[in-house]
């Protein structure tokens, strides 16, 4: 049977009677349904209307605060920084189950509308006191004596052989369990589940005991227990159970649940191994895995290490700690952000005054572990003076920790390298010169991508940032090509630095310009440096801008086009990919990360610092569609 049921989960089909929720095709409009609650609510508190009709406005507060609560769960599950030595499935959640899971807030409506009913049928509900001791007890005896039996059995039927591959499959279908998963279900089994929360509740206020108080906090504790259950983090610890043995009957742990996903004959509880252990369902194991468990400190090694930073104060928001769904999609800027930029701005100053580098996400790609770890630092702190000593100080005790834990290959991100910072982590490279982890810029492959991004029958392009790494080998690369490049500088010495290292018959083709006029009629421009609309108005009407500016420029001119920042497509075996590098696309990294992988992939031994070496573009380049990494 457990191999049948993980097969339907595959292959489950969704045309059952009541599987599908009625507001499946509304997208989020279905919040629209929340509006006969808020209309009816703020008329009762405008003094025209019912004062009883308060009732609506404690549904909404009540169901805003259990979104909260999964939201705050959700936090704390993808918060890698805290509870990475205590995950219980060590794959991560990919886009696939995200997409599965992004309305698992349909249950919240659901129980809203049975709410409203339940109301309207016992005005007597709108009456109820604050506090009532009664109601507190009377509440809990009945979800001891009949709503968790009701669910247990009612568990085991969606079980059986005839319910499960039309309904239960869906919420078993989530490979790695997540808070949101608890919603993830189908409309059948969340009508059931307003039977399981709706006995002690109503139950209580019928029985005459009800209180506001009693209503909150059975319902929000029913949320915060199941969000528990489906937590992928151990948060109870096992030598509670030994201190106080009876908690063993009385709660279940993430750990006991995700058991019931392991093997889905065994744990059926809601949230009492009592009734496991009374019908005998119980796995024999859970104790034993949930000491192991909860008491584990082992943290696996990541072979790579792609050390980032944030970009600015709203892009910092795009993080899967923060909202798990805005992360899995490429980042712009969303009015819902507006509210927490001041919130967001006090982490920065919070992160700037005392914090670590951090570990963000990660994923799997053929058995090896890759990371993302982030340096506490936005952007415009790189082009302060009196941070870079302090940012240096940060990256150092990334590449140090790396080499001293046993990661193969660290890839340092955009500014992390930046050239006047540390000479594109030539510092580290040079003070450090016996580290056994290879530290990596990634603009080899960087250079390759823009590069191969320019038509074969382009003669002549315009490059800013030109006496920068990145700029340089460009050049270099496109005047052996036989084009000729204007290189916006005003430095004479640089540029004839980076002429005499090209090849003498190809000299010709590197023509210092200083102004931007200079390129007012060629279409091909590659920028490296920020541009203002002003300067981007000398381009000539259908110039293409490739870019390898960070952040990118604004798109201002809509006669021309513009070029992402490089980057490359991962492997289509990668797993556990579930968030999206800044404005990247779904498994999408910039350049310089995928270059890092190449390395680690190709297993070079050599550090990728300082100046790009020319004639290694088109071997990274190579090495990197070898290994099924592709251009955009």
């Amino acid at each position: 049977m457990l191999i049948e049921e993980k097969i339907i989960c595959k292959s489950g089909k969704k045309d059952a009677p009541f599987f599908a929720w009625p507001w499946e095709n509304f997208g989020n409009y279905k919040y629209l349904l929340y509006g006969p609650l808020i209309a009816k609510g703020l008329y009762s508190m405008s003094g025209k209307g019912n004062k009883e009709d308060i009732w609506c406005l404690h549904i909404l507060v009540l169901f805003a605060l259990r979104g909260l609560v999964h939201q705050l769960w959700s936090t704390y599950n993808n918060s890698l920084y805290i509870n990475r030595t205590r995950r219980l499935n060590q794959q991560g959640i990919d886009f696939n189950q995200i997409d599965a899971e992004w309305h698992w807030d349909n249950f919240l409506i659901l129980q809203a509308i049975v709410a409203s009913f339940s109301y309207l049928s016992f005005p007597s509900l709108s009456n109820l006191p604050i506090w009532d001791i009664k109601g507190i007890v009377s509440c809990l005896i009945l979800h001891i004596l009949i709503s968790e039996p009701l669910y247990y059995w009612l568990h085991r039927l969606l079980h059986s052989k005839h319910l499960f591959p039309r309904y239960h499959w869906l919420h078993h279908s989530s490979k790695v369990l997540h808070p949101f998963t608890a919603g993830h279900a189908s409309f059948l089994e969340h009508l059931l589940g307003c039977i399981i929360i709706g006995i002690p509740t109503l139950g209580t206020g019928l029985l005459g005991y009800g209180s506001v108080s009693m209503m909150y906090s059975y319902v929000l504790g029913f949320d915060f227990l199941r969000c528990i259950g489906h937590a992928n983090v151990e948060v109870i610890p096992h030598h509670l159970f030994e201190a106080i043995p009876l908690l063993k009957y009385i709660i279940y742990t993430p750990t006991y649940h995700n058991l019931h996903h392991v093997d889905m004959r065994t744990n059926f509880c809601l949230f009492m191994p009592l009734y496991d252990i009374l019908w005998k369902t119980i796995n024999a194991n859970s104790w034993d895995i949930h000491k192991q468990n909860s008491t584990n400190t082992n943290d696996r090694v990541p072979d790579f290490v792609f050390l980032a930073h944030v970009v600015d104060v709203m892009s910092a928001m795009h993080a899967p700690f923060v909202f798990r769904s805005f992360s899995s999609i490429p980042f712009g800027i969303k009015p819902f952000l507006f509210p927490m930029w001041p919130y967001t701005f006090l982490v920065m100053l919070i992160m700037w005054a005392k914090s670590r580098t951090f570990l963000f996400s990660f994923y799997n790609l053929r058995g090896r572990l890759h990371e993302t770890w982030v340096v506490p630092r936005f952007g415009f702190q790189y082009f302060l003076p009196f941070a870079a000593e302090g940012i240096n100080n940060h990256i150092e005790d990334a590449i140090l920790t790396a080499d001293k834990i046993g990661v193969k290959v660290i890839s340092l991100a955009a500014l992390n390298k930046n050239e006047g910072l540390n000479g594109g982590g030539t510092l580290f490279v040079n003070k450090h010169p016996n580290l056994k982890v290879r530290v990596v810029h990634g603009n080899t492959l960087t250079a390759a991508v823009i590069l191969h991004e320019i038509p074969e029958d382009v003669d002549e392009v315009f490059l800013t940032g030109a006496t920068s790494k990145l700029g340089r080998a460009i050049a270099l690369y496109l005047a052996r090509r036989r084009v000729k490049v204007l290189m916006l500088t005003q430095s004479t010495e640089r540029f004839i630095n980076i002429q005499k290292e090209a090849p003498v018959d190809c000299q010709n083709f590197l023509v210092q310009v200083t102004k931007y006029q200079a390129a007012k009629h060629c279409k091909t421009w590659i920028i490296g440096k920020w541009m203002t609309p002003r300067e981007q108005s000398w381009a000539p009407s259908g110039t293409h801008f490739n870019q390898f500016v960070v952040p990118p420029i604004i798109p201002f001119r809509r006669d021309c086009t513009y070029g992402k920042l490089a980057a490359m497509r991962l492997p289509e075996d990668v797993e556990g990919l579930g968030s999206c590098e800044y404005t990247m696309e779904r498994g999408v990294v910039h350049a310089c990360h995928a270059g890092g992988v190449v390395h680690l992939l190709e297993g070079w031994e050599h550090n990728e610092v300082g100046a790009i070496d020319v004639d290694q573009i088109d071997v990274v380049w190579k090495a990197a569609l070898k290994h099924g990494l592709m251009p955009l």
